[in-house]
């Protein structure tokens, strides 16, 4: 689809305003539910996932790969690759507006003016043949309705704003380092400063110099744009730096949810005990690393029950059967385990 006329655009402006719910928050999913069906399988993706951030607070989505945490947030801004991808159920929406429910030409709008992503490998998420100036102009083009030569000047402010030269403009992406072409996907996901962002893995990729560059770079963006942040990592540190609230997920379900002290001082889930207890003590170099033992099940075929069970040194015949009980130990607090139906059971933490 090209770029919408200027009275095509004011159409959609109107329907926009008439679908959004006033006064929601940044993001709001309910029980979504998302499957790759192929003609041999259905890959059960994400499995009821609910959650809701609020505007200008900034959550960590944490878990191993393979735990649903991409494919969530591609349902986020209506991008789930059909087929094989399709949505079975649930509410997804953005400051108010039900991503499900959008003409192709309202998401154009939405997304990268309210809603941007910044993709988890930055040596193929940047087209080679164009250069980053062009890249970056493309959305400014589209969403602040600027000239060409504009949005280029534009563009190479966005490239200043990150940290790199603005008259590299008219490089292109193999000119570039790693680090540096992440910056770019970063400058191009916040060239029309949306108010929600969805980092995927934005460091996985780089060295521990770049990767604190970046991660600062993103704190104080955040901070001067108000933006409601969605930080997709397996690196606590990471969650620990930038989040204030903390989702674990686990085969297509958030395990545990909470604030970041409840989920970091207060721990709750075997599993995110797990991830805790895998990180090494910087105060005991004797003492060894505990890694979860076994790997996640298939996600085509999913257990009865807790999918952590086999993995799992609390787990009993209680947990292979029935749904999994959703407990809370505080209002903005929860995990989904069996376990604490019995009311004096703790978990143990290493670390």
């Amino acid at each position: 689809m090209g770029l919408i006329n200027k009275f095509t655009r004011t159409n959609v402006e109107e329907s926009l305003k008439k679908k959004r719910q006033e006064n929601a928050a940044a993001v709001e999913v309910e029980n979504l539910v998302v499957q790759y069906v192929t003609s041999t399988e259905t890959v059960e993706a994400v499995n009821g996932i609910s959650l809701k951030l609020e505007k200008k607070h900034t959550l960590g989505l944490v878990g191993e790969t393979g735990a649903g945490k991409t494919t969530a947030m591609l349902a986020l801004m209506n991008m789930v690759p059909y087929p094989p991808g399709v949505v079975k159920s649930g509410t997804v929406k953005v400051n108010g507006l039900d991503m499900r429910n959008l003409t192709p030409a309202e998401l154009q709008t939405v997304r990268g003016s309210e809603i941007a992503m910044i993709f988890q490998d930055p040596m193929t998420s940047l087209n080679p043949v164009l250069s980053v100036g062009e890249q970056i102009a493309e959305s400014i083009i589209l969403h602040r309705h600027l000239t060409e030569k504009e949005a280029m000047v534009e563009a190479g402010k966005m490239l200043e704003m990150v940290g790199i030269d603005p008259n590299r403009v008219g490089e292109y992406p193999h000119q570039f380092s790693g680090g540096m072409r992440q910056r770019v996907g970063i400058a191009i996901a916040l060239a029309c400063n949306p108010t929600v962002l969805i980092a995927d893995e934005p460091t996985s990729a780089l060295d521990v110099t770049i990767q604190a560059q970046i991660l600062r770079m993103m704190k104080d963006l955040k901070e001067k744009n108000d933006t409601a942040l969605i930080m997709i990592t397996h690196d606590l540190g990471v969650v620990a730096e930038l989040c204030d609230e903390v989702a674990v997920m686990y085969a297509g379900r958030i395990v545990e949810y909470g604030k970041l002290e409840e989920v970091f001082n207060h721990t709750k889930h075997p599993y995110t005990e797990g991830l805790f207890n895998s990180l090494p003590n910087i105060n005991s170099r004797q003492q060894k690393l505990q890694p979860i033992p076994g790997l996640m099940p298939d996600p085509s075929n999913l257990p009865e029950g807790c999918a952590f069970a086999d993995r799992c040194a609390y787990a009993t015949d209680a947990c292979r059967k029935g749904n999994v009980p959703v407990h809370s130990f505080s209002e903005t607090h929860y995990a989904q385990c069996t376990a604490y139906e019995n009311p004096e059971f703790k978990i143990r933490r290493g670390n």
